[in-house]
């Protein structure tokens, strides 16, 4: 569990960082089910159905930028989303009843990981109350190299950063960002973060020779109900799963407005969204 200055940390900060929350044991099963899963895979010939590769490689080259929902197709990471260190760790955030949300595993390879943009979680799948969050597990030794976590601490109480442009949403900030709070969250394999939906977060790219793995599973409380926006809300509930306590029956509004993500197209990632967003393409 999160001891009482971790909590606090999170309620105030809008994120906590807790060392040594997995085992290396924990991390190196992780990691031999990650190579298992992206085994054989070259950007000409993938499934891209469970992973997504970097672009900037030959058509032979094996660099994956992603998995998808690595906790509903591969046991291992299963049994992580479902161990009770972790769901006490966000049930003393969020209570008794939780609902699992998604997974990702981003891999940013060794000089090759690319650039994730200032934005926030919850911008993507507007809900009824903000019990939201991320629980980032860095898989590799990270630090500022090899593309650690950037936060802005104290904002997720605040409204919604702007993420459109024209009417659209871009999936990053779109207004000016103050960068002179920002906390980087360095730590050893086995880090875990706990990052609240709404906590600004970006990542430089990869410029070490050493991968940054980085293991991704979202959570909410059960009475956290999406809004309906058509095809991308069905997407983003596909692996939604109960996994402590009891389903809500109803849902809790938190009171503030809500900003709704208007798409231009249908987008395959975060990372495909803020590209084509760089390109004016959306």
């Amino acid at each position: 569990m999160l001891t009482d200055d971790q909590v606090q940390a999170f309620r105030s900060d809008g994120f906590a960082v807790a060392e040594n929350f997995l085992t290396q044991s924990q991390v190196d099963d992780l990691l031999r089910e990650a190579d298992t899963a992206i085994e054989g895979n070259t950007l000409a010939s993938h499934d891209a159905q469970r992973m997504e590769m970097e672009p900037d490689q030959p058509t032979d080259g094996t660099a994956v930028r992603r998995l998808y929902e690595p906790c509903t197709y591969y046991p291992v990471s299963r049994a992580l989303s479902e161990m009770d260190k972790l769901l006490d760790s966000v049930a003393q955030l969020f209570g008794p009843d939780l609902l699992f949300h998604y997974s990702k595993l981003n891999m940013k390879p060794a000089k090759v990981g690319s650039v994730v943009e200032w934005h926030q979680d919850l911008s993507y799948y507007p809900m009824t109350n903000r019990d939201s969050l991320a629980v980032l597990f860095y898989l590799d030794d990270t630090d500022t190299t090899n593309g650690a976590l950037k936060l802005l601490p104290k904002r997720h109480e605040a409204p919604l950063m702007q993420h459109t442009r024209e009417g659209f949403f871009q999936g990053r900030v779109t207004e000016e960002v103050d960068e002179a709070d920002v906390e980087l969250a360095e730590g050893p394999a086995g880090t875990a973060i706990f990052m609240h939906g709404l906590t600004p977060h970006a990542s430089a790219p990869n410029t070490s020779g050493t991968p940054r793995r980085t293991l991704i599973l979202a959570y909410r409380a059960a009475d956290a109900i999406p809004l309906f926006l058509g095809p991308m809300t069905a997407k983003h509930e596909t692996h939604v799963r109960l996994v402590r306590g009891e389903q809500a029956r109803q849902a809790r509004f938190d009171g503030d407005g809500v900003s709704l993500p208007r798409y231009k197209d249908e987008v395959s990632s975060l990372y495909d969204l803020q590209k084509k967003s760089r390109e004016g393409k959306t």
